[in-house]
């Protein structure tokens, strides 16, 4: 069984080029929460040559809308969303220094190409998990765009957070792979 990979954020082109598909990371430190609404904000911003309301230089930023925290959690159930939607935006957030993305489902061709580009690596979490994700989550704050309710961005403190490595810096496909190596059994 291979053994689980541990990052501190922020990641360098070295932590992310070092992952190949089908890795175990335990990610630590800070991620991000962003989803649909708050990626078009972003992306905005950077075609109208603004900053952004977080550095997201080395970061990671998860696809979620977690449900309110319960007396004495930092968050409520916490699964992903599905990652296909900010594909149009996802490119654009590498460019400027995004090493990471966490979700479910496939990306498109144009993402995975811009992650060997810029060198960025698409995680999967697992869906239908929320609450034990939820379990990793320390600490959870608002930083931008509250106005989105669960879908505002927010900043996660994160210890041991369980992702597997679906899209890599060479731009394999974990998911391709899997299907090839089905048809070959």
């Amino acid at each position: 069984m291979p053994e689980t990979i541990k990052l501190t954020t922020p990641l360098s082109d070295q932590d992310v080029e070092k992952l190949r598909i089908g890795d175990k990371v335990s990610l630590n430190g800070v991620i991000y929460t962003g989803r649909d609404a708050a990626h078009k904000r972003l992306f905005d911003l950077l075609d109208q040559g603004e900053s952004l309301p977080i550095d997201i230089k080395g970061q990671i930023i998860y696809y979620v809308g977690p449900s309110p925290a319960k007396p004495g959690q930092a968050i409520g159930s916490a699964g992903p969303t599905t990652s296909y939607r900010m594909d149009t935006y996802s490119p654009k957030l590498m460019s400027v220094g995004l090493k990471g993305m966490i979700g479910k489902g496939n990306r498109g061709q144009e993402v995975i190409d811009a992650m060997v580009k810029y060198k960025a690596v698409y995680f999967a979490a697992v869906g239908g998990a929320g609450s034990l994700i939820a379990k990793a989550i320390k600490k959870s704050e608002i930083v931008a765009y509250e106005d989105l309710g669960p879908e505002a961005i927010r900043k996660l403190e994160v210890e041991d957070f369980p992702v597997i490595v679906v899209n890599d810096t060479r731009g394999e496909d974990l998911y391709q792979k899997g299907v090839e190596q089905y048809r070959r059994e």
